[in-house]
C-alpha cells in the first residue's frame, strides 16, 4: 500500500477521538457501547494454514463488518518463554508484513504493536490484583504448558491470561474472536469485566466471544492434535510462507488410513477428514462438495488436489509478503501509526480506571 494511503488514514482520527471522551465514557451504558473488535497473534514464527483459516481469515472478514476495529502483535505476550531481541525485532516486522499481505486493511482496522501502548501493562496489573491464585491455576492451558516446561513456567506464563483480558478491555472491546481453545480465557475476561464493575460502577462492556467457523485444522502428521508452530516434526505443519515444493511433500506424507476412498468422517477417519475440511476451508466448499470432488480418487491423489489448493490460495499472499519484507521503514510506519491510533482510544480509559480506582 502506498504511504499516501496511510496517511490519509490519519483523516479518521477525530472519529477515533470522539470514541472515549473522559470521564464521559465512564458514564456511557454498556448496551449503547461502540461495538468494537479486538484480537492479538505473538510474533512467534512464521503463521501456518491453521492460524490463518481460524483466525487470519475472520479478522479480514471482521473489518468489513465492524467500524471499529484493532489488531495487536502482541510481542508482550511472546516474552513469557526465552525470546532472541534480535529476532523478535524481526519477527514482529515479519508478522507485519504478513498480515498486511493477508489482507488487513490499516484504513478498516489499527494494527498495532501492543508493547508501544503502555496502558496494557498499566491496566493488567490493576485487574491482576483482582483474581485469585487458584482462577488462573485451574485453567487448561496453563496446566497444559507448566507440565511441558522444564523447570515449571513463568509467573508470566501463569499471568499472561490477564494481560489478555486488559488488551482486551483497555478499549471497551465487545467482540473478540476465538478458538475453542481460548473459551477458557474469555470467561476470564468476562468474569473480571463483571468484578470491576460489580466494585467501581458499570465501565467495562462484557464482550462477547466471536466463535471462527474454522474448527481447528490438525496436524498433517498427527491428526488427533491441532497444527502447531511448536512442532517437532517438520511435516506437521504447513506454513504461509512455505514453498510449492514444500506443501507437496508435508501434504504427501499426511497420515490417512489403510482406505484409500474419500470421506469426511471426523471420528472414524481423522486424517481424511482433516484434508477434506482443510480443501473445503482453502478453496470456500462446502465440506459435501469437496468430498464430491474427491470422488473416484484415492487418497494419494485426493493429498495432491488438496495440496495444488492450498498453493493456489497462499501464492499471492506469498508474493506480497516478500515484497512487503524488502520495505522495513515502510512497516515501522504503519505499526507506529497503529499504536499512536491505539494509544488515543486506551489512554482516556486507563486514566477513568486510575480514577475509579483512586490513583489519580
Amino acid at each position: 500500500m502506498a504511504m499516501r494511503s496511510m496517511w490519509k488514514a490519519r483523516g479518521c482520527w477525530s472519529c477515533i477521538r470522539a470514541l472515549h471522551k473522559g470521564p464521559e465514557a465512564a458514564q456511557t451504558p454498556q448496551k449503547d457501547a461502540v461495538k468494537r473488535v479486538f484480537s492479538g497473534i505473538q510474533p512467534t514464527g512464521i503463521p501456518h494454514l491453521g492460524n490463518y483459516l481460524g483466525a487470519i481469515e475472520t479478522w479480514v472478514r471482521l473489518q468489513e463488518e465492524y467500524s471499529s476495529v484493532l489488531y495487536s502483535i502482541v510481542d508482550l505476550h511472546s516474552i513469557t518463554v526465552p525470546q532472541d531481541p534480535a529476532v523478535l525485532r524481526q519477527s514482529i516486522l515479519d508478522m507485519t508484513a504478513v498480515l498486511l499481505a493477508c489482507g488487513i486493511n490499516p484504513e478498516k482496522s489499527i494494527l498495532f504493536q501492543q508493547s508501544q501502548v503502555s496502558e496494557h501493562t498499566q491496566l493488567s496489573w490493576i485487574l491482576t490484583c483482582m483474581v485469585r491464585l487458584p482462577r488462573l491455576q485451574h485453567l487448561h492451558q496453563w496446566k497444559v504448558k507448566v507440565a511441558t516446561q522444564k523447570h515449571g513456567g513463568t509467573v508470566g506464563l501463569l499471568t499472561y491470561p490477564v494481560l489478555q483480558a486488559a488488551d482486551i478491555l483497555l478499549y471497551k472491546s465487545t467482540h473478540v474472536p476465538v478458538g475453542e481453545d481460548q473459551v477458557q480465557h474469555m470467561e476470564l475476561v468476562q468474569g473480571l469485566a463483571r468484578e470491576f464493575n460489580k466494585k467501581y460502577g458499570e465501565f467495562f462492556p462484557v464482550p462477547r466471544s466471536i466463535l471462527t467457523s474454522m474448527k481447528k485444522v490438525k496436524s498433517l502428521r498427527d491428526p488427533s492434535v491441532k497444527m502447531s508452530k511448536s512442532d517437532p516434526d517438520k511435516l506437521a505443519t504447513v506454513r504461509i510462507t512455505d514453498s510449492p515444493e514444500e506443501i507437496v511433500q508435508k501434504f504427501r506424507k499426511a497420515m490417512t488410513d489403510f482406505t484409500s476412498e474419500v470421506t469426511y468422517e471426523p471420528t472414524r477417519r481423522a486424517g481424511v477428514s482433516n484434508l477434506v475440511a482443510i480443501h473445503a476451508a482453502v478453496a470456500g466448499l462446502p465440506i459435501e462438495k469437496a468430498v464430491q470432488q474427491g470422488a473416484g480418487l484415492d487418497t494419494a491423489h485426493y493429498k495432491l488436489l488438496v495440496a495444488d489448493a492450498v498453493i493456489q490460495r497462499f501464492a499471492p499472499i506469498k508474493r506480497e509478503i516478500e515484497k512487503l519484507k524488502t520495505d522495513r521503514g515502510h512497516l515501522e510506519k504503519v505499526l507506529q501509526m497503529g499504536s499512536v491510533r491505539a494509544k488515543e482510544l486506551a489512554h482516556p480509559v486507563c486514566q477513568e480506571v486510575k480514577k475509579l480506582v483512586g490513583f489519580l
